[in-house]
């Protein structure tokens, strides 16, 4: 085999580790009933994969959307994202426990979520139109020691998993649950931020009347936004977690405390203090059948007997043209 060749697959073979670093949510936990995530590694090589509550996409790459698709529909729920057909009940004031595969730790970040009422069935909706409200933040928690602690390495801390509490003021309907990771570890780079949002529908039963404003999901971020343009290796005086203000009853994610003399929200105040939220020990009982998850981990569809390493389609001409980044 001819030396070049033998470089190229010893470049893609000491690339692999890292396209797979990067996460997405396996699964969701609502008042004690598991909903599948949509599972990147097989669910889009099957030709009829399960209905789940969670928005498909085409990143299987596991890659991100960077400053260049702000204003692209790929920042709303992920690449090529379409709503999910299934949705779960849940009850106002009730918390979503959203399970990641794990996290890199490299990938320091704000971790935020956000609901947009659809309005009607979330499983048709028009992802373009969805306006969506923040109800949840974490930023900068600790920056004593840069790159500092933030809302991603608690979310590592916690099993690699987050809960978002739904607001217990908020009107009754069917919203998309935008949740985010956004890291920064190339953040001190033009479009160096990478978001990483996942969505899933829920049906919110409750007493409350609130529907606060929203903001469209093309228009949450800006790449000159302070917090999404940052070198975090260096001693930071403060830090402005992207997006639109919390909503009033919004709270923190379930990964600690956040430190408000390091930690802004952006609407220019101190950020809010994060509270755990433990999940409800009752049931609430969905009104759609859900997904299990296989005991095994998921697999991609069997290709044929080959000595070469099989990467995700396109990765490999992405890698050798330079498109790819990490």
């Amino acid at each position: 085999m001819p030396f070049c060749m033998l470089a190229v697959i010893s470049c893609l073979i000491a690339w692999v580790p890292i396209v797979i670093a990067h996460g997405y949510v396996t699964g969701i936990v609502i008042g004690g009933t598991y909903y599948s995530g949509y599972l990147i590694p097989t669910f889009p090589y099957e030709k009829n994969p399960p209905e789940v509550i969670a928005w498909s996409t085409t990143a299987t790459s596991l890659g991100f959307v960077d400053g260049t698709g702000y204003a692209s529909p790929d920042i709303i729920c992920h690449q090529n994202a379409k709503p999910g057909a299934k949705t779960a009940d849940i009850d106002a004031g009730g918390t979503v426990e959203l399970q990641w595969t794990t996290w890199p730790e490299s990938h320091h970040g704000p971790v935020v979520d956000y609901l947009a009422n659809c309005n009607g069935d979330c499983s048709t909706v028009d992802k373009s139109k969805l306006e969506f409200f923040k109800i949840g933040e974490s930023g900068l928690i600790d920056d004593s020691n840069p790159p500092g602690k933030w809302g991603s390495d608690d979310l590592i801390a916690k099993n690699n998993s987050w809960s978002v509490k739904i607001p217990t003021t908020i009107k009754s309907g069917n919203y998309v649950l935008r949740h985010e990771i956004i890291a920064l570890h190339s953040a001190e780079n033009k479009d160096g931020a990478q978001s990483y949002p996942q969505c899933i529908n829920l049906k919110v039963t409750g007493s409350g009347t609130d529907s606060p404003p929203g903001t469209l999901g093309t228009a949450l971020y800006k790449d000159t936004d302070a917090g999404l343009q940052i070198n975090i290796y260096q001693k930071l005086s403060g830090y402005t977690i992207p997006g639109p203000p919390l909503c009033p009853g919004g709270s923190g994610g379930s990964g600690g405390s956040n430190d408000s003399n390091t930690n802004t929200s952006s609407s220019g105040q101190p950020g809010s203090t994060t509270t755990t939220s433990a999940l409800a020990t009752t049931p609430v009982q969905a009104t759609t059948s859900t997904y299990k998850q296989p005991t095994a981990p998921p697999q991609p569809p069997a290709t044929p007997t080959s000595s070469a390493i099989t990467l995700p389609s396109g990765l490999a001409s992405n890698l050798l043209d330079g498109s790819y980044s990490f």
